[in-house]
């Protein structure tokens, strides 16, 4: 993710690949980075800083690194082409129109990959458009999905922002941008059963955050190519949504996240039982949903940030549960990764104490096996080293004078509560 913390090796929900300042950059170099010495080019390009160890290593190596320059440098000119009625082949995605076996036909990179479970992907659909008067983040067109606000925010500053009251209130502010993440969940929820491909439920997310005149964050966030994130049983998250079909006895995640008008993003997420559920995915789902609940109960001013994973820790253990360690909540809000770190699991060294007009996510991901994650060759789907299931819930929350906010709360439901009804399909 854009977070990475080198000392206790916490990322954030969305993992970015970014190379942190503890290690050269030159292949073989085994040498500290002591000083931030970044790639000047990179930073140029609008890519994540590349470090080395010294200036004489930069140059040793310069003539090797700076192939990365050109493949950008030909990603930024491919773009400016203008759209083409029929992309290349990019052993990925399909046209809508492609027969239902090449649809259904495993991505390049799958036809060598050790998969850890049964799920498989497939191919999807070409990536949605947005229309020129919706309001887009500054990575929105970047050729990488570079946000160049993040990485400013991570070189320059350590603090946890605070929110005013008329950044959190407003026609088009923080609350609305979340308001409008929850309708469009409770949307793509309502659009989930078995035989839908989670690529429709894609476009669910797409067209009703366009209804709503937001931007669908996800959408091109260092390259992501879909408007949400739909994770399906040993998927962990960022699962990308494509043409497979969901299927009896799935549990399938759903992560949203709208970015308004105003300038600010919501996010949230929601776990799904579609059609007949066996008892142990059942109570999986269930856990993560408590485990999410018990750490909100929490959240007020004066807690520590550190704090949270000790109680979900042991919410997800009574259930015989485990919980992911690789990626944590995050700050959000005019940013959608930023301060703080938010880690679930126990014993952790995250930094910061809850203040009046703190925003920021909590995320859980528990898993039916143990804590560990890998990622699909498409460098994004995190799924379990076992293969066994994982489930989450997230939401964005609000620190107030007494206690937490859930600025992405169903209507009339201030406080979480587990309503099985909700979340079965």
């Amino acid at each position: 993710d854009c977070f990475i913390d080198t000392s206790t090796s916490i990322r954030s929900s969305w993992k970015i690949k970014i190379m942190s300042a503890g290690a050269c950059a030159s292949p073989g170099c085994d040498k500290v980075v002591s000083q931030r010495l970044a790639c000047p080019k990179c930073i140029q390009l609008g890519l994540p800083p590349t470090y080395f160890c010294s200036q004489a290593c930069f140059k040793a190596n310069y003539s090797s690194h700076k192939s990365i320059h050109s493949l950008a440098k030909q990603i930024m000119a491919a773009g400016g082409g203008g759209h083409r009625k029929t992309p290349p082949a990019d052993g990925v995605s399909c046209e809508m129109t492609a027969p239902q076996s090449q649809k259904l036909s495993l991505p390049d990179w799958g036809n060598h990959y050790d998969f850890t479970g049964d799920l498989r992907p497939t191919l999807y659909s070409p990536t949605r458009t947005i229309p020129a008067h919706i309001r887009k983040p500054d990575y929105a067109n970047h050729p990488a999905g570079v946000s160049d606000c993040e990485r400013k925010d991570r070189a320059t500053n350590n603090a946890i922002r605070v929110y005013t009251e008329d950044e959190i209130e407003g026609e088009t502010n923080l609350r609305h941008a979340c308001k409008m993440g929850r309708e469009v969940l409770d949307l793509a929820g309502k659009a989930l059963r078995p035989g839908v491909t989670t690529d429709e439920i894609d476009r669910v997310v797409h067209e009703a955050s366009i209804e709503r005149g937001c931007y669908p964050s996800p959408l091109n966030y260092y390259n992501f190519p879909k408007s949400v994130c739909t994770s399906v049983n040993e998927v962990i998250c960022h699962g990308i949504p494509d043409f497979r079909e969901v299927q009896d006895g799935d549990i399938v995640n759903i992560d949203v996240t709208t970015y308004n008008a105003g300038g600010y993003h919501g996010d949230l997420n929601e776990t799904f039982c579609v059609g007949k559920v066996d008892a142990d995915g059942q109570k999986l789902v269930k856990t993560a949903f408590e485990c999410l609940q018990g750490a909100l109960a929490l959240v007020r001013p004066g807690t520590l940030y550190r704090d949270l994973g000790n109680t979900i820790h042991k919410i997800a253990s009574k259930q015989k549960c485990s919980v992911v360690r690789t990626y944590c909540g995050h700050g959000i809000g005019s940013l959608f990764h930023t301060a703080p770190n938010v880690p679930h699991y126990h014993k952790n060294k995250a930094k910061g104490i809850m203040k009046v007009g703190h925003v920021f996510t909590v995320e859980p991901m528990v898993n039916l096996g143990g804590p560990g994650d890998t990622t699909w060759g498409d460098n994004w789907t995190a799924v379990t080293t076992d293969g066994k299931r994982s489930a989450q819930f997230e939401h964005t929350v609000l620190v107030t004078e007494t206690g937490c906010e859930i600025l992405t709360a169903r209507d009339d439901e201030p406080v979480m509560e587990w309503k099985p009804e909700l979340n079965y399909r």
